[in-house]
């Protein structure tokens, strides 16, 4: 097998040349071509995002050493290599663990020696055995064993071998779409007729149904020659849905897709009959696949529900988008079109599976195929992770009662009652209410990026039109710059859904800030958001969801690592309940000066939240079609009500995943104690550790986050100035990084530098200054200026000798700011 190196010396080579020497020789030998080995398979496009005060920062990626694939997307097995210092089976469960995670039976292990193979299938005796190099399976055996692991036949082997669509492009699906696309095409192999997927938010369900319908097609030819191309339906509930898909994941299907509307080319219109004013509309029925609006096909009145212009076994595939919108509900449109298909298969896709007493996605599509949450994307790094700040207002919290004889804007006497929670922004309005949370929004706009995408979810339509307008004052210079800054998008303001589109595009600078009631809500692919607002009562988790998913897309080349949700109706609430699966990375409750206060709320002692049975066909007819709006009714408006931000509280995620409910400074400073008890043991690691961003890391993931209270309130002090005076309760006084770096620079230390590299060094004290001590051991620093000017980072680093050297220096430097640790 071309060994070159004896066993005694296999102990000096690394994990790299064990695979190349040892390893892949002894898969291709068992038949294994080089082009069914992928190796270092990165199964996460990215890991993690952890959030850093105002930052994101990735963690590791995880892989596999070797991806094993009887054809593309259909891999069989895993192989995880170690060095020869290691046992052969080294790092099983870890391979096992990511073998669960990627849908695969057969995984191995090996150290150059010998293959350990654990065997999911339950195919044999002994779960693991250890096999000799030249003993590896072939593919013909590990492609059996996972056949019989899924229970494929040879007769449904042709729907399960279809391929996935390639378009050149390199693309290809996540692991998480591949599993979902190919465990659709095992049921539908299998003779499931209602299929059900669950997938979070931003993480390509459009994607994974064109892949589905692709193989769908393609495995129909070779099933039913005699009846040719297959016939597929799409329904979605908003028309951008339909539009986006078509323009991007449906890509592959053009001209051979098309969607159903009384304006597309599908429908042509000729005179009734009998020479009336009726319209007939007559579909073209060439296409293999229409996209359509539920709301299109079925219309109002018989006969305008075109969709049964198509005999009821036409389609052979019915997929339904968004499926929670109503379409497990009896009585709802959904119901009649994918009904009156019932022969054909049906697919329902969404990220929040409606289950209440009486709608069920589950009742009637079955339990899901696959589900990937919101939590795994997070954890992935497929997602991005939330801050939260909640914010409550004392009108909110306590209520309020006129006084006696008081009277509203209108002039009419005020009914003498108590009016709460509910009845806010709902029977009785205060513009005092709007403008204190339009305030706290342009704060918080202010303080990071006025240029952030921005959803604002309201009551309803006149509470978003408010709100609106509280924004545009707040915001008038903007406004003055461009008049669509903040933009109403509702149903009813054609002006608002025409910039829909612009709101959507990243490339888009306006509009900014979006008031919506439920138009955003659902499917609206708004990928740069980084402000969701719930300034609305949200009691159905899956309505929350779907509010939340808004902003869980990453765009890390749109600087969007992670993003941020201001709460002040207590939505977050839901946060705690078991039906969401994902933990906040942590949550400020702010009170009106932005500092901490001492009210504190265990969200331990929220009590289950119970899914509300709401008509959504009611709800959506109503925001789509103007025309059925409500008669508007009348309200009681009183202006010149005092309203504040009262409140603190903090939500983190602990060590053990769960949230903790805190104030920030105790929360850190019991973490921190029982890490290091005393001041000095936790000087002396702060001294000896090799980064000090890396030590922040660890400490933030360990439920010390230094930088975020850094971050509180006073941007200029170190995060070793935090520990000592939160954590250790130091009598001495906080210092800031200005003061700091000019100890160093008076103190004689820069003295044993000259030239260039006195100057990098007064520089690199220049950064800490600016932006902490991150900032200063990032190589990427030395991308700008004033470094730049004395060349780029690699000559920089060899006016050090090397780089080991220059990163030295560096560390010499941070310890030098820090002269009580020494």
């Amino acid at each position: 097998m071309g060994n070159t190196v004896s066993d005694s010396d296999k102990g000096q080579l690394t994990e790299t040349e064990i695979r190349t020497r040892y390893i892949t020789p002894a898969l291709i030998k068992a038949g294994w071509p080089l082009t069914s080995l992928r190796e270092e398979y990165y199964y996460f496009s990215a890991g993690r995002i952890q959030v850093i005060g105002k930052k994101g920062v990735r963690k590791k990626a995880k892989r596999v050493d070797y991806l094993l694939e009887w054809r593309s997307g259909l891999p069989v097995a895993l192989v995880e290599a170690k060095d020869n210092n290691h046992e052969p089976g080294s790092g099983m469960q870890q391979a096992i663990e990511y073998a669960e995670q990627l849908d695969i039976p057969s995984v191995f292990t090996s150290n150059g020696e010998s293959f350990v193979w654990h065997d999911r299938t339950g195919s044999r005796p002994d779960v693991e055995i250890e096999i000799s190099l030249d003993k590896f399976p072939s593919p013909e055996t590990l492609y059996a064993l996972y056949k019989k692991w899924k229970g494929i036949t040879d007769s449904e082997e042709p729907v399960v071998a279809s391929q996935f669509h390639d378009d050149g492009s390199g693309r290809r699906p996540r692991y998480y779409q591949r599993i979902a696309v190919n465990r659709a095409m095992e049921a539908i192999a299998k003779g499931q007729r209602r299929l059900l997927l669950v997938m979070a938010t931003g993480t390509g369900k459009t994607y994974t149904a064109a892949q589905i319908i692709w193989r769908f097609m393609e495995s129909f030819k070779r099933i039913n020659p005699s009846k040719g191309q297959a016939r597929v339906l799409f329904l979605a509930d908003r028309n951008i849905l339909v539009d986006q898909t078509m323009m991007n994941d449906f890509a592959m299907f053009k001209g051979r897709m098309a969607k159903l509307s009384t304006t597309h080319k599908t429908i042509t219109k000729t005179s009734s009959p009998d020479g009336s004013n009726a319209v007939n509309k007559v579909i073209d029925k060439s296409f293999e696949l229409y996209l359509s609006l539920y709301q299109a096909v079925t219309g109002t009145g018989e006969i305008n529900k075109i969709y049964k212009q198509f005999s009821p076994d036409f389609f052979d595939l019915v997929i339904v988008d968004e499926c929670h919108r109503g379409s497990a509900k009896e009585d709802s449109a959904w119901r009649d079109i994918i009904e009156y298909f019932t022969s054909a298969i049906q697919l329902g896709m969404t990220a929040t599976p409606k289950e209440t007493k009486t709608v069920s996605n589950s009742d009637y599509f079955g339990d899901p195929l696959y589900t990937y949450s919101l939590k795994q994307g997070i954890e992935d790094g497929f997602l991005a992770p939330y801050k939260v700040i909640q914010a409550s207002l004392d009108i909110d919290a306590s209520g309020w009662r006129p006084e006696q004889g008081q009277h509203d804007d209108s002039g009419t006497l005020i009914p003498d009652r108590h009016y709460n929670y509910e009845d806010i922004d709902d029977s009785i309005i205060f513009p005092e209410r709007d403008k204190r949370v339009a305030e706290r929004i342009t704060e918080y706009l202010k303080s990071t990026n006025r240029y952030a995408k921005t959803i604002v979810f309201c009551e309803d339509i006149p509470h978003a039109n408010r709100m609106r307008r509280a924004l545009a004052n707040l915001n008038a210079d903007e406004v003055r710059k461009n008049s669509r800054y903040v933009m109403q998008i509702t149903g009813d303001d054609q002006q608002g859904k025409k910039e829909l589109d612009n709101f959507i595009d990243p490339e888009s600078p306006y509009p900014v800030i979006a008031t919506t009631s439920k138009l955003l809500a659902t499917g609206v692919d708004v990928q740069t958001c980084k402000l969701i607002v719930l300034n609305s009562k949200v009691d159905s988790m899956t309505d929350f969801k779907q509010m939340i998913g808004r902003g869980s897309r990453v765009r890390t080349d749109y600087d969007k690592w992670f993003f941020v949700v201001m709460d002040f109706k207590n939505v977050t609430r839901l946060f705690a309940d078991k039906h969401f699966d994902g933990e906040p990375v942590k949550v400020y409750e702010l009170s009106s000066t932005g500092n901490m206060g001492d009210a504190v709320t265990d969200l331990d002692d929220i009590g289950e939240t119970q899914d509300v049975d709401e008509d959504d066909d009611t709800r959506d007819q109503w925001v789509e079609r103007p025309e059925a709006r409500k008669t508007r009714r009348k309200r009681i408006i009183v202006s010149g009500q005092p309203v504040t931000i009262i409140g603190e509280q903090v939500q983190m995620v602990g060590a053990d995943g769960k949230p903790v409910t805190a104030k920030l400074k105790e929360f850190a400073r019991k973490n921190l104690l029982e890490r290091y008890p005393t001041v000095e043991t936790f000087s002396a690691a702060w001294l000896a550790a090799k980064r000090l961003s890396t030590l922040l890391d660890e400490l933030a993931e360990a439920g010390i986050p230094l930088e975020d209270l850094v971050d509180q309130p006073d941007q200029e002090l170190d995060p070793f100035d935090v520990a000592l005076s939160v954590c250790y309760e130091s009598t001495g006084r906080s210092r800031q990084r200005e003061e700091r770096a000019g100890a160093v620079r008076t103190g004689g230390y820069l003295d044993r530098y000259q030239g260039k590299v006195r100057f990098v060094m007064e520089a690199l004290l220049d950064t800490y200054v600016d932006s902490g001590v991150r900032s200063v051991e990032d190589i990427g620093v030395l991308r700008v200026e004033p470094f730049r000017s004395v060349g780029r980072p690699m000559e920089i680093i060899q006016l050090f000798g090397d780089r080991e050297t220059y990163f030295k220096e560096v560390r010499s430097l941070e310890q030098q700011l820090y002269p009580e640790a020494l």
